[in-house]
């Protein structure tokens, strides 16, 4: 038996022991570690999944992480699929600021932070854009004095998904007030701290996920510090591209249960074996040749950014998956009718009240992660050498 097969047989016994059968086939509609509370059967899976460090499945060990090679953490989803199986634990510290802890943070660093983040103990937001810093980031103003021993921060934060449920912010904020790059830090703040005001932000798909975050003199000790003072643009920079493999990573997952075909069966109908709207019919398929594409090259993205790190091409993948969602979501709610245009009322499903929200959510993808424009500027600039860029 080959080291990879024995491997196989070993991740199928623990499934067999570990997860939980009334869980089959029922992610979570939200992660530990994205400020979900588990209960009964999904928190004893948390923790063991936790525990086990297969949250995670190659990070090192010595932090809590599963320590294994692309090709077992490669067996390890095939054996969860077939399980029926899933990964509870996730959010930004999974996706986002684990990553660039490995890459950049202190030993220290390492072990106070890694391992709640791989257990989904910890919930982390992203402080990074401002009223006044958005597509231009570096203009930020949020200030963090230096007092010797601390920090104290004052100014704000805007759009910071899941700030009212987390636990702790990792962000970067300007030290330095002469200089526009050089004077920014990056720095974790525990969101409990005297001073942290957070007011939810109503988007116009009825939904609150983003929020302001106000700072009034809050003390952060100097310990907090990832990297060195003003040296934390670069590091901020780093962290996007794991933000956008994230973002665009999410384009290879798999079909949803309900998807173009499904709705175009039940609003448009059927001729014999097939949908009765002949044009309706290509654009779907193209919707669908363009998601298998995309699926494949963000496959190989992730890959690649497994031995490499992630890579400023990454952008380009980031803008082709938010045309993609835009444009899945336009003829979804176009398949639907006036059904897709539902807000509330017992006489519509929960597809139909679904993707309403969806499609003006998915508003804000050519915007969120970088804008288009941000992320094609960086692409020309960093990727293909252009001037002028």
């Amino acid at each position: 038996m080959s080291d990879l097969s024995a491997f196989r047989a070993e991740v199928r016994t623990w499934l067999q022991e570990n997860f939980p059968p009334s869980l089959q086939n029922k992610p979570p509609s939200n992660q530990a570690g994205r400020g979900a509370k588990f209960e009964g059967d999904m928190e004893t899976w948390r923790l063991r999944l936790g525990e086990k460090g297969w949250s995670t499945p190659t990070w090192p060990v010595e932090y809590g992480g599963g320590g294994l090679s692309d090709k077992q953490a490669k067996v390890l989803r095939e054996e969860m699929r077939a399980a029926g199986a899933f990964n509870p634990i996730g959010g930004f510290g999974t996706a986002m600021f684990g990553p660039t802890l490995l890459d950049v943070a202190t030993e220290e660093q390492k072990k106070r932070y890694l391992p709640p983040i791989i257990r989904g103990d910890v919930h982390w937001c992203q402080g990074y854009s401002e009223p006044g810093a958005g597509s231009d980031l570096a203009s930020l103003q949020s200030f963090a004095e230096d007092r010797g021993d601390y920090f104290v921060i004052n100014g704000s934060k805007i759009w910071t998904s899941g700030a009212k449920e987390a636990d702790w912010m990792y962000g970067i904020f300007r030290t330095d007030k002469s200089k526009k790059y050089e004077g920014i830090s990056f720095i974790c703040l525990d969101m409990k701290s005297e001073g942290v005001e957070v007011k939810p932000i109503m988007l116009i798909s009825g939904q609150s996920p983003f929020n302001e975050v106000f700072f009034t003199d809050v003390v952060v000790p100097k310990e907090n510090l990832i990297g060195e003072k003003n040296k934390g643009w670069a590091i901020g920079k780093h962290l996007l591209l794991h933000e956008r493999q994230g973002i665009a990573g999410s384009g290879a997952m798999g079909a949803t249960a309900y998807g173009l075909v499904e709705a175009a069966r039940d609003y448009i109908g059927m001729n014999g074996d097939r949908l009765a709207d002949g044009a309706l019919r290509e654009r779907i398929a193209r919707q669908k040749m363009m998601a298998h594409a995309f699926s494949q090259t963000a496959r190989r993205f992730t890959s690649e950014a497994a031995v490499h790190g992630p890579s400023p091409a990454i952008g380009i993948l980031k803008v082709a998956w938010a045309k993609m969602n835009q444009d899945r979501e336009e003829l979804m709610i176009e398949i639907m009718g006036s059904r897709g245009l539902a807000w509330k009322g017992e006489e519509f499903n929960d597809e139909e009240l679904g993707h309403v929200r969806s499609w003006l959510r998915s508003k804000a993808n050519s915007i969120e992660g970088g804008s288009n424009e941000v992320n094609l500027n960086l692409v020309a600039k960093r990727v293909l050498g252009l001037k002028g860029y």
